[in-house]
């Protein structure tokens, strides 16, 4: 076997992704290490995954794995719904589900709701291929708190995006049905809402009290899953709340320029491993 040469002075950020687990990337340069007033921000440059976003030291995204997730978070709803017009997005600053949910033509206007600018921000300044969405006309982008946004609004949308970070902080709130309900009332008659439900190996009473809280406000509810290899142990869960149709039957066609979902993907991914179905039960 041939042996590599030795670096010296190498630069690696580390993740915790548990107590007893962590992820390290090797790392060629940082563009950005800031603090907002919500996180700290910081944006680098890896050898193996491109540039990463980290908040509060937990990875948000990186170049080259984010499409397993943007495209499982927009399009699984978007396709199982038969007339996406409107769209919320909660969360998501960076860009990359909005990207995602535009690839649909039906699709009017999305409103984007992300309490942190700064996030917005260094998305628009070093993530040119995850940002190209943040400009088009059809999106409003709005840097404010999403659970005073939706207390608001009543029957307005179609599909809500629930692109939040972990269950922490300002965003503990985002995986309560208190929340889900304002949710609801948001959504019109024959609406849906998703929203990312953490690893099942990682966070297992996450997974397990928000397929709960959401189950408690929406009359059709289930899990879906699939792969995200920087997140923690690599396996992802999406759990979604439907006023009407089942999520789990793809209505519409696939978006051109998908890489990780499809119908075939759309309809396995509801089909759980038997120990995440007992995990809910």
């Amino acid at each position: 076997m041939e042996k590599r040469p030795k670096r010296y002075n190498e630069l690696w950020v580390t993740e915790e992704q548990s107590e007893n687990m962590r992820l390290s990337l090797r790392t060629s340069n940082v563009l950005l290490n800031g603090k907002s007033p919500y996180q700290d921000i910081l944006l680098v440059e890896t050898e193996e995954y491109g540039r990463m976003l980290i908040l509060d030291g937990a990875i948000q995204i990186t170049e080259r794995d984010e499409f397993c997730y943007s495209e499982m978070m927009a399009h699984v709803a978007l396709c199982s719904h038969p007339d996406p017009r409107r769209v919320l997005i909660v969360g998501g600053g960076d860009g990359a589900v909005l990207r995602e949910v535009l690839r649909h033509d039906v699709v009017e206007k999305v409103t984007l709701i992300d309490i942190d600018e700064e996030v917005i921000n260094a998305s628009k300044n070093f993530l040119p291929t995850i940002n190209v969405a943040l400009g088009d006309p059809r999106a409003d982008v709005r840097p404010m708190d999403a659970m005073v946004y939706i207390k608001a609004a009543k029957k307005e949308f179609d599909v809500a995006i629930i692109d939040s970070t972990d269950p922490v902080d300002f965003a503990a709130g985002l995986f309560e049905s208190a929340f889900y309900r304002d949710i609801y009332s948001a959504l019109k008659d024959d609406g849906m809402a998703v929203a990312q439900t953490e690893s099942p190996f990682t966070d297992t009473s996450v997974v397990k009290s928000a397929f709960r809280e959401m189950e408690s406000v929406f009359p059709v509810t289930r899990m879906y899953w699939g792969a995200m290899p920087t997140y923690p142990s690599g396996m992802w869960t999406y759990t979604i709340g439907s006023k009407k149709h089942d999520p789990s039957i793809p209505q519409r066609e696939t978006p051109d320029n998908v890489r990780y979902y499809s119908k075939q993907i759309h309809t396995a991914a509801f089909v759980l491993p038997p120990f995440l179905r007992d995990l809910l039960k």
